[in-house]
């Protein structure tokens, strides 16, 4: 079977970052009325994992096989993204507003897709970008949303998480740097510890190569490390003084709120908050994992599962609404 055509492009969010996209061209011909998928990652982490799956197609290549043309991006400080000079205190409110925004507008008008709009799978944090770029940004260009275990408003917080997070002055005090090479370190360790399971489970992901997953792993900004915190500590997220979760119930787009049912990071009550307030008449769910199979965190990307429980009825659910306006 042919594999599908990548090509990297660069632009400049005009804050002194040239962000990275990759875009996917599907093998076969594609439907110029469809639209094309931009898939937003999570924080501390890059777009590799999207590319790269250790039991199977990549979500990239997955979603390509079924007729999407299907683009990733790197937001500042991931990936390939190239400072030009920029700020490294960035925000969430600039990945969103200004990242996220740069890189839709960016898509929809080098695609080959003539719908107008761009379909958003965001991943994590990436999902919750996209919460705030669809609920501040007027007359944005997002047609269906698709989040992974993204928060809106925060839950049932795992204790260990609210600890790390405890001290939002402290964080924003300390620089992390080095990680992927700690990650390497420790990875051996780190997978047979009982607090793994809060991200993955280890017997249902193949780990024999440890070195695609540090790939895919990123310093993490202090700045934004306090920015969380904060959010963690008052439930919901403020942007510019605005409760994002209010602000979210205007959004009309078409939801998809995908969660594992055994995710220690982000807990399926924080990631359903998007769907009990969306203002959509399309808002669905997808709980991914059963009592006898439980999904965390990053099962739901690189599992032996992902494919059947998370890419499949993804792909089935944006091709039902393929002609939907949002």
């Amino acid at each position: 079977m042919s594999q599908a055509r990548n090509k990297t492009h660069y632009v400049s969010n005009r804050k002194g970052w040239d962000l990275e996209l990759k875009q996917c061209h599907p093998p076969k011909r594609i439907n110029k009325q469809r639209r094309p998928i931009l898939i937003i990652p999570g924080y501390g982490m890059n777009t590799y994992i999207f590319g790269f799956h250790p039991s199977g197609l990549s979500m990239e290549s997955y979603f390509a096989r079924r007729g999407f043309e299907v683009w990733t991006v790197n937001l500042r400080g991931q990936g390939g993204s190239k400072c030009k000079g920029g700020s490294r205190e960035y925000s969430l409110k600039s990945y969103a507003l200004e990242d996220l925004k740069t890189a839709i507008n960016y898509v929809e008008k080098n695609s080959t897709s003539e719908a107008g709009k761009v379909d958003l799978i965001g991943c994590s944090l990436g999902g919750t970008l996209s919460y705030v770029y669809a609920a501040l940004i007027k007359r944005h260009k997002a047609g269906a949303l698709v989040t992974m275990g993204s928060p809106l408003r925060w839950e049932k917080v795992h204790p260990a998480l609210r600890l790390l997070v405890s001290s939002p002055r402290l964080l924003k005090k300390i620089p992390v740097y080095g990680t992927q090479e700690l990650l390497r370190t420790v990875f051996d360790k780190a997978v047979k510890s009982r607090f793994v399971k809060l991200y993955l489970h280890p017997e249902m992901v193949d780990l024999s190569d440890p070195e695609p997953f540090i790939q895919t792993v990123e310093d993490p900004s202090r700045h934004i490390n306090a920015e969380l915190a904060e959010w963690v500590k008052h439930k919901d997220l403020y942007i510019d003084d605005i409760n994002i979760t209010e602000a979210f119930k205007k959004v009309k787009n078409p939801l998809l709120c995908v969660l594992a049912n055994k995710d220690g990071i982000v807990p399926p009550m924080s990631a359903l908050s998007a769907e009990e307030v969306s203002g959509s008449a399309v808002k669905d769910t997808l709980v991914v994992g059963t009592d006898k199979l439980h999904f965390a965190h990053a099962d739901l990307f690189v599992s032996n599962h992902s494919h059947d429980l998370v890419f499949k009825p993804v792909a089935d659910w944006l091709l039902s609404r393929e002609y939907t306006d949002s």
